[in-house]
């Protein structure tokens, strides 16, 4: 716990001055206050007659003046206190949110495989504010209690020793209290906090998933399971809550104990003459300015509890190590030919294998379709070239070089990959179009769009280019997603191009218009076509069928049908299936020309 909010204190240490400025204040308007009650000591004793103090009006209306000054400027100091605290604890916040963002941005597919969607949105929301509190109410208004703590009990001292001894024999007590209790809350809050990013993670799910879940009727379904996790979070901040009561309710009990123990001794103290009324009202106002510590410390257990819990959770990401990552000596890929070998490669998530042993090469310029089973590893493969994630054996180059020599963003910008699982962005669709390549010209953007064969209904929309399509392009339908996210790659003119299974979400006419515009985007482009319909690799000049993680078989389309394998048996099936419209039939060996697919 402690190096968990040491973390957090040196982020607030990079704002010094202001940090400066909020302790300085801190101090003197937590000295002004102790002052007090001296002062209004003296007053009685004045206002009595008792003591070294003679009853004077003029004497007590210039100690009431006095008072108001003191307080005056206590307020002053107050304020910028509380100002420079909320500026240094907001901008923390701003720098761990900044952080965990670009973290985020750079950890591996890995990564982002095993962490959810809501709980690293609450993360980045809830533990971040979480850990603005420790910074703003925590670590410099707990300044506030230790100065008057120990001011008011020099002050304590100084009136009345063998009283003052009586009084601060209740502080160990509580000190232990606040201590065993911040240690059992830490525990309690990041359980608290872990079943709130589960919650967030049901309803961001809820929420990108409702076309499907109003299609399957599920509402009731998803509002149980909502409702179950929702209760989960609500009884275990109740739990907390309740627990942050009883201590706070606790050490409240104890101080008002010791404070009626103190008024019997400091009676008979002025009893037997050893204090004045005044120093008696001096000593009980010192005793009063202990609230306010005692109240604000089962406050700032229970915030350094939730600190301590949120940083140890936003430190688990910030602290992560990606899989993927640029050596010290990486240089940036220019001057692309195109020559792409796979050798040797081998890979495996989590244990299991996904490829073995794969080898095969792309000429400059060539056309490599990819087939196979789902889960036979063709997608893999391209992610492993694109370095999205680092292969377990072998090795993936682009001419002649190991893809890990070179700086991730210049090998990103050098593979344009059109994926299947298609997302665009709540902007224009030339914003969308445009994603990636910044400066792109309008003429670039629609030239994309031309080639991809969406211009002609992208100009129909009410504001054309300038139209603003929904979250993750929902106003579209799924052949104008699809076809917007080839145009979206197609500006950026890569060498390499990837298009898995890109005309999947388009009708045969778009399709077909489609790949008459690819035969001249892929020219001069080493291009790889992971496909499952014969009609997408008709420009493939290499044809690899994936089985099992391993090359099933490869060569010329020409190559695989006379060899009568995998490749003939995908030809035969898809042939019964357009004429059947079922793909449960025996199929018979078809004869098929490499220039018919």
């Amino acid at each position: 716990m402690r190096r968990i909010l040491w973390r957090i204190t040196k982020l607030a240490a990079l704002d010094r001055w202001r940090l400066a400025v909020a302790w300085a204040s801190l101090f003197a308007a937590t000295g002004l206050f102790l002052a007090v009650p001296r002062i209004i000591g003296r007053s009685v004793d004045a206002a009595l007659g008792t003591g070294a103090e003679q009853a004077d009006t003029g004497y007590l209306l210039t100690l009431g003046l006095l008072i108001i000054g003191v307080v005056a400027a206590r307020g002053v100091f107050n304020y910028v206190n509380l100002y420079m605290a909320e500026a240094v604890s907001q901008r923390v916040a701003y720098r761990v949110r900044g952080l965990l963002y670009d973290k985020l941005q750079r950890l591996s597919f890995a990564f982002h495989d095993r962490e959810h969607t809501g709980n690293l949105m609450s993360k980045a929301t809830i533990d971040v504010e979480m850990m603005r509190m420790f910074v703003s109410m925590g670590l410099i208004r707990s300044g506030q209690i230790t100065i008057l703590t120990l001011g008011a009990a020099a002050m304590m001292l100084l009136t009345d020793v063998p009283l003052a001894f009586i009084s601060l024999l209740f502080a160990p007590l509580i000190g232990a209290r606040a201590v065993w209790a911040s240690r059992r809350m830490r525990r309690m809050w990041l359980q608290t906090q872990i079943e709130m990013g589960k919650l967030t993670t049901v309803l961001q799910e809820n929420l990108s998933g409702q076309r499907v879940v109003k299609a399957f009727g599920a509402e009731a379904h998803e509002e149980a399971k909502f409702e179950a996790q929702n209760r989960t979070v609500f009884e275990r901040a109740y739990r907390v809550n309740l627990a942050q009561s009883f201590n706070t309710s606790l050490m409240q009990m104890i101080f008002w104990a010791s404070s009626g123990v103190i008024l019997w001794f400091g009676g008979r103290a002025v009893i037997d003459g050893r204090m004045t009324p005044g120093e008696l009202t001096e000593f009980l106002l010192y005793i009063s300015l202990l609230v306010q510590p005692i109240r604000m410390v089962g406050f700032l257990v229970n915030t350094f509890a939730r600190a301590a819990s949120a940083g140890e959770r936003l430190f688990a990401v910030l602290d992560a190590e990606s899989p993927v990552s640029e050596s010290p000596g990486a240089v940036p890929l220019r001057n692309v030919r195109g020559r792409v070998r796979f050798e040797n490669v081998s890979f495996g998530y989590g244990g299991r294998d996904a490829v073995r042993k794969v080898s095969f090469e792309a000429a400059p310029g060539q056309a490599v379709a990819l087939m196979g089973a789902p889960g036979s590893g063709k997608t893999t493969l391209m992610s492993l070239l694109a370095r999205f994630y680092d292969v377990d054996g072998g090795r993936v180059t682009i001419d002649g070089a190991d893809v890990r020599e070179f700086t991730l963003p210049s090998l990103r910008s050098a593979i344009g990959v059109v994926q299947q699982d298609v997302f665009l962005f709540s902007a224009t669709v030339a914003e969308n179009i445009a994603y990636g390549r910044e400066g792109a010209s309008m003429d670039e953007i629609v030239a994309a769009a031309k080639t991809a064969q969406i211009h002609d209904e992208i100009e129909a929309m009410p504001d054309g280019y300038e139209t603003v399509i929904g979250e993750r392009g929902v106003s579209l339908s799924g052949g104008q997603r699809q076809r917007l996210s080839i145009a979206r790659t197609l500006a950026l003119d890569p060498p390499i191009l990837v298009l898995d299974d890109s005309t999947s979400s388009v009708d045969a006419g778009t399709e077909s218009r489609i790949q008459d515009a690819m035969a001249e985007v892929v020219r001069g482009r080493t291009t790889f076509i992971i496909a499952h319909r014969l009609s997408s690799i008709r420009h493939a000049g290499l044809v690899v069928v994936m089985q099992d993680g391993e090359i099933g078989e490869m060569g010329t389309p020409d190559e695989l049908i006379a060899s009568g394998g995998l490749f003939t048996h995908v030809t035969e099936l898809q042939y019964a299936t357009s004429l059947n419209g079922t793909a449960a039939v025996r199929a018979r060996a078809v004869p098929l020309r490499s220039g018919a697919l």
